[in-house]
């Protein structure tokens, strides 16, 4: 889903590539650079607060150590399978 946003500052109309219909997270303004703390739920804009750029990196940064910490998840999920998957294997019946 793109999402069009205006930014307050200059009111120029940028857009975003959303996965979901909900996004809660940083936003830069293409053109004054101007930085934003957005909420987006159900294609509408319900929040846009100025940000520092101290306070957008410690967002994006609390972005990647959560896609980390997913992945992490991820994977030893798969191992929890292939373990699994191995014991059966080799079970007597």
């Amino acid at each position: 889903m793109i999402m069009k946003i205006t930014c307050p500052g200059c009111e120029t109309e940028g857009s975003m590539s959303l996965a979901d219909v909900r996004y809660s997270g940083p936003y830069k303004c293409w053109k004054c650079k101007a930085l934003y703390s957005i909420v987006v739920e159900n294609d509408a804009l319900i929040s846009c607060e100025p940000l520092s750029e101290e306070g957008f990196q410690k967002i994006l940064e609390e972005q990647r150590k959560q896609q980390e910490d997913e992945k992490q998840y991820m994977e030893e999920m798969q191992k929890q399978r292939e373990i699994e998957e191995l014991k059966n294997k080799f079970r007597r019946q």
